[in-house]
């Protein structure tokens, strides 16, 4: 036996501030809660079934996040976004999506194909019965299966944490029919270079998603 072998075998067990987290972290980039909204920290426990203390861990972790804001009299509240931040956000999105990009396509396989083909098809979908209200998880699960593919864990987090704000900043300008459509158009590009093994062409047509997108949103919001 392997030393140490059992400790894979243990069960992940998420602890309740892990739960109060996930669930407010989720409420918030979704805008069930919005900017600005304060948290009733006791209704919160009650409704959550939970006791001040994860719901007290959670906050401190969201706060960290940047998606919380505490004030002594104001309380907890969900954090405004600063839009003039946001062109720096776009902007690390694009390098980091174009790194991703990258090395996604010198890993590029049968099942990562097959991963980005099915969320397209997914989008398609939604689109042609006029329906947007999955389009940005489905955009976001997009851009998930390439971070993951680029081997990295760090490049996985810092695109979850660029996808998780730009969600939130994107609930007070939701895209319309014919952007969502660029996008697919623009995620195709990226797929057609992973197809092809070329690393460069799929940083390419990375960087030119990523910078369209941001020019059309920051653009629209001055």
């Amino acid at each position: 036996m392997a030393e140490n072998s059992w400790a894979t075998r243990l069960p992940t067990v998420k602890s309740k501030a892990d739960l109060v987290y996930d669930t407010l972290r989720q409420a918030i980039v979704t805008g069930d809660l919005r900017s600005g909204e304060r948290i009733n920290m006791d209704e919160l426990a009650r409704n959550l079934g939970v006791s001040k203390i994860p719901i007290r861990e959670a906050v401190k972790r969201l706060e960290s996040d940047g998606l919380l804001s505490s004030q002594l009299h104001a309380g907890v509240t969900v954090a405004e976004i600063d839009k003039t931040e946001m062109r720096g956000v776009f902007l690390a999105r694009e390098a980091i999506e174009t790194l991703v990009t990258r090395l996604a396509a010198e890993r590029a396989d049968d099942k990562l194909l097959a991963g980005l083909a099915q969320v397209q098809a997914a989008m398609r979908a939604e689109l042609d019965q006029g329906a947007t209200e999955r389009l940005p998880e489905l955009n976001s699960d997009f851009h998930r299966l390439l971070s993951e593919a680029s081997g990295y864990r760090i490049l996985a987090e810092l695109t979850e944490q660029l996808l998780m704000t730009i969600r939130r900043y994107r609930i007070t300008m939701p895209r319309d029919a014919q952007n969502w459509r660029a996008v697919l158009q623009e995620h195709e590009a990226i797929i057609a270079a992973l197809r092809q093994g070329d690393p460069e062409a799929a940083a390419a047509a990375a960087q030119h998603h990523t910078a369209s997108q941001a020019g059309h949103e920051i653009s629209d919001n001055g």
